[in-house]
């Protein structure tokens, strides 16, 4: 953590931040504020965080997130094996000690384990502090210098940021040449996080944002039986007002997921598409764009 400290900048001039006894500042904009020993490095000017509401909040998570939502989660989403595989993968292609940085890392993602079990160096950003993070910050300003970690894990982010492509900018930046980027993201789903949810990608559009980067492996997380299981559940929340009616009517019909496909139909209907790629010196043009639609993802053992 101390070698990391070094990268760490400003989010306001992007000069150095230092750390003296404990207090995190920059010559030009003083001192930042500190949460569970962790500095929080957000331009609250330019931010949807409040400074003023994030010391009343007591670092706690701007969303009230309810103890049964993730045994609901598992019962109708199930496993995320995309993640978990494509986290063997990640960790595999990586050096010992190799830094990953985890947007989002206030807690694990589903399918994220094995990417915490190796000899990696996970750094988790979010915008609250737990035991799993080691910076407070604002995805769109990133507060670390250019290429500095070697992957980067984002997972159930970008629908929560005003301006995903602004946040997957900042990520090309910190990356080292050829680094790694996993991002799941969702497509058919409704509002999940109350006012922090804003973005929802087709393939193609969750393809163009990472145009940047090359492409690995893309496809769908879960698909049209995941999808109108979610619709259900929010349908019956919708009419009914109720949390509980809506788990009651949905967790009978959770085997609606293992209709899921990865064929261009449920495609088309997805719950959710994720990407692994690489940082390159190439982008896609927008003429890739018409004939990408078509393309079937790419799987481990193909060319």
């Amino acid at each position: 953590m101390r070698d990391l400290l070094n990268a760490l900048r400003c989010p306001i001039c992007h000069g150095p931040v230092l750390n003296v006894g404990g207090v995190y500042s920059c010559d030009v904009d003083g001192d930042f504020l500190s949460s569970q020993n962790q500095p929080v490095l957000v331009n609250f000017d330019s931010s949807i965080l409040d400074r003023d509401e994030f010391i009343a909040r007591a670092s706690a998570s701007p969303v009230r997130r309810r103890r049964h939502h993730q045994v609901l989660r598992r019962i109708l989403k199930g496993a995320n094996k995309a993640a978990a595989r494509l986290a063997d993968r990640m960790r595999a292609q990586l050096a010992p000690g190799a830094r990953v940085l985890v947007v989002g890392g206030a807690v694990k993602g589903s399918g994220s384990d094995n990417l915490y079990a190796g000899d990696l160096e996970i750094v988790g950003l979010d915008i609250y502090p737990t035991a799993l993070t080691q910076v407070v910050a604002d995805a769109h300003e990133i507060p670390f210098v250019d290429e500095t970690f070697d992957a980067v894990w984002l997972q159930a982010v970008l629908e929560h940021v005003l301006d995903p492509a602004v946040v997957v900018s900042e990520v090309h930046r910190v990356l080292k040449p050829r680094g790694l980027i996993f991002a799941d993201t969702p497509f058919m789903q409704p509002v999940h996080e109350a006012a922090y949810d804003f973005t929802r990608f087709t393939r193609s559009g969750h393809r163009w944002l990472f145009r940047q980067f090359e492409e690995i492996e893309h496809g769908a997380t879960a698909g049209a039986g995941t999808a109108l299981l979610w619709s259900i559940r929010y349908f019956v929340r919708a009419v009914t007002g109720s949390r509980l009616a809506a788990a009651l009517c949905s967790a009978p019909v959770f085997w609606l997921r293992f209709f899921d496909r990865d064929t261009q139909r449920h495609r088309d209907a997805a719950s959710g598409f994720y990407f692994f790629g690489r940082k390159t010196g190439s982008a896609l043009s927008p003429r890739e764009m018409a004939d990408y639609y078509d393309q079937a993802p790419q799987r481990p053992g193909q060319p």
